[in-house]
């Protein structure tokens, strides 16, 4: 009924706009004098102006949407430039651009509209900014343009669609990765140097080679040799990481995914590797690797992740059978604490060792009694809880958090 009611209101308004016309030339016909006759000659301009725009097509408007780059993170500000051209100088009154974005933008839509006055311009543009973008993968999906005259007589209206996609990845805040045990002769690969050497413990010495420190000088072996010798020191390996993210609905689901997000960061950064369980709508499990890649894809999922888990996170905890079968430490992200989570990492610890679990809570926010009630079970059962306040993240593998 809409579809057919908006061709139908085009035409009634320009038979209005014909009637009107034709009255006040009437008027001015049977009336005459000076008055009558200036109100015909002054209402004529905005006539023909009216019907030069009914006939006027949308069609030859160029517009084009330029992104400075596809990439963001949480938080940051997006700089939109719209650009228009068009062919003919047929003189605009006004020109209501709209840019049509995702559901997830709607409420930044009233920033992405702008009155723009072209004239008889054939090139004109306008900016605007989303002070602060949401994580997701966002869509713009085209432009909705509508123009009229002075009276509103005439009002026309175009959608063109010019798609762009832009990617935001979660916000994350600088880590110092400590691992809490340290495991020697465990993982599966060797990771880089200065997470694998451990000084304290020399067990021969060498040749120097360029890039040794000046602490690893043998200073006894090398006078007796006669040649500068520096210190062979044990070598660890891989301390392989694996973290399993909760993603029940939550209010601080958010924090989750920033906090991940900062800690597979700081692991990668370490020189470790990491891996990443996530069960939302779907299953995504990322193997233990290193490497700029694995960050980059480890991120891309976080960016699209959404609080969509059918299981609890218990639950998930006890049907992925793959915690049984790696040698690796363990690190679960919630921001929920139950006893039934407690009693399955427990069981899990008692396998793989101690687990640790980061309790995401508000920034003011602090523990209920069950909570503490539930964090000394969890001690006992060989479940480490690092309780973890938004933005105090980087205090998470501090010595308080650590006790």
């Amino acid at each position: 009924m809409k579809k057919l009611w908006i061709p139908f209101k085009k035409v009634w308004k320009f038979v209005v706009l014909l009637f009107l016309i034709l009255l006040t030339f009437s008027y001015a016909m049977f009336q005459g004098g000076f008055v009558s006759w200036f109100l015909f000659y002054s209402f004529l301009p905005f006539a023909l102006y009216c019907i030069g725009l009914s006939f006027y097509s949308l069609n030859e408007l160029e517009i084009t949407r330029h992104i400075p780059q596809n990439d963001y993170n949480a938080g940051e500000a997006l700089k939109v430039t719209v650009n228009i051209k068009r062919h003919s100088f047929f003189p605009i009154f006004y020109l209501l651009v709209e840019d049509q974005l995702d559901d997830i933008l709607t409420p930044k839509r009233e920033k992405a509209k702008a009155l723009v006055l072209p004239g008889f311009r054939k090139e004109f543009s306008y900016e605007y900014a989303i002070d602060e973008l949401p994580r997701g993968e966002h869509i713009f999906h085209g432009f909705t343009v509508r123009t009229g005259d002075i009276l509103g007589l005439v009002e026309k209206e175009k959608s063109q669609t010019n798609e762009s996609k832009i990617i935001v990845y979660p916000a994350y805040t600088e880590l110092l990765y400590r691992p809490f045990e340290i495991h020697f002769d465990q993982g599966m690969t060797a990771s880089r140097e200065r997470v694998q050497r451990d000084t304290t413990l020399a067990i021969g010495v060498r040749d120097y080679q360029p890039g040794d420190r000046f602490s690893w000088i043998n200073w006894k072996a090398s006078a007796k040799r006669n040649e500068i010798m520096t210190k062979e020191f044990e070598q660890r390996q891989s301390h392989d990481v694996f973290v399993v993210m909760d993603c029940t609905p939550d209010k601080h689901f958010e924090a989750i995914v920033s906090f991940t997000a900062s800690l597979l960061r700081a692991v990668l950064k370490k020189g470790a590797q990491i891996g990443l369980l996530t069960i939302s709508r779907e299953r995504a499990s990322f193997p233990i690797r290193g490497g700029e890649n694995q960050l980059h894809q480890l991120f891309y999922h976080l960016a699209k992740i959404k609080a969509k888990s059918p299981s609890s996170f218990e639950k998930v905890l006890e049907t992925e059978g793959m915690f049984v079968q790696q040698t690796v430490s363990f690190l679960l992200v919630s921001a929920q604490l139950t006893k039934p989570l407690i009693e399955k990492a427990g069981f899990l610890g008692q396998r793989k060792g101690k687990i640790t679990l980061f309790l995401i809570k508000g920034e003011k926010e602090s523990p209920t009694d069950d909570e503490r009630s539930l964090i000394a079970l969890a001690n006992a059962r060989n479940v480490r809880v690092v309780m973890v306040h938004e933005g105090q993240f980087a205090s998470a593998f501090t010595e308080v958090n650590l006790r």
